[in-house]
């Protein structure tokens, strides 16, 4: 995914985070996601929510949305999540869309994925990663609550490593809980970057009728 950064509109996004969520805990952590996915513009972000797991950073991407006109997908395990997840939003002003389900078997109905945010406290959340279908551009991976004690054995490498998506960059950063974020790149011809694809070219010398095959 080709980043196009606008400063502009992830100022906008930050300030209107921090005048819903200014005095939420985890608010740090909300008004990072929201600039970050309205000033790379995104148009498809998905989060994977369960009961008790702050809703902060939903009302960040929720104002991301706004701001980038793009579509906003929660994914509740369970109807008791889903009517907290909605109450607390519609407070907020917000009404995002709602899916209850296991994240695992609903990634594969989501298509396009631009912006995908899980919680590391939930189980099996890896793999809920891995099972992400990404745009064909590529997509920014955020995983939230990523205390380094707790995910020890989480790794970014892990989760692209079947070859249909290639890890461009990650970091980790010290805010909240731990956020660590990822920039994966697609594999194969829909990508719009050539990087690390390589082909043979056949030269022929006119003069000498020598063949020549060059790697390029």
């Amino acid at each position: 995914m080709k980043l196009v950064w606008c400063p502009e509109t992830a100022a906008k996004a930050y300030i209107d985070t921090v005048e819903l969520c200014g005095v939420c805990n985890d608010s740090g952590i909300a008004e990072l996601v929201s600039s970050m996915a309205a000033g790379w513009n995104v148009s498809f972000i998905v989060e994977a929510w369960s009961h008790g797991g702050g809703t902060a950073t939903s009302i960040g991407l929720a104002v991301a949305c706004r701001h980038t006109n793009g579509r906003h997908v929660c994914i509740v395990p369970d109807e008791r999540s889903r009517l907290e997840y909605v109450k607390v939003l519609e407070v907020a002003g917000m009404s995002p869309e709602v899916i209850v389900g296991e994240p695992e078997e609903l990634m594969s109905e989501l298509n396009g994925i631009d912006f995908l945010v899980v919680d590391s406290q939930q189980n099996r959340f890896s793999r809920v990663l891995k099972l992400a279908k990404l745009n064909n551009k590529g997509a920014v991976m955020v995983c939230k609550n990523t205390n380094p004690r707790s995910t020890s054995s989480f790794s970014w490498r892990n989760v692209v490593d079947d070859g249909s998506y290639r890890l461009i960059r990650s970091i980790f950063l010290p805010v909240g809980e731990g956020l660590d974020i990822a920039h994966i790149g697609t594999c194969g011809g829909n990508s719009s970057s050539s990087e690390g694809k390589r082909r043979w070219i056949k030269h022929v010398n006119r003069r000498t009728g020598e063949e020549f095959a060059i790697r390029k």
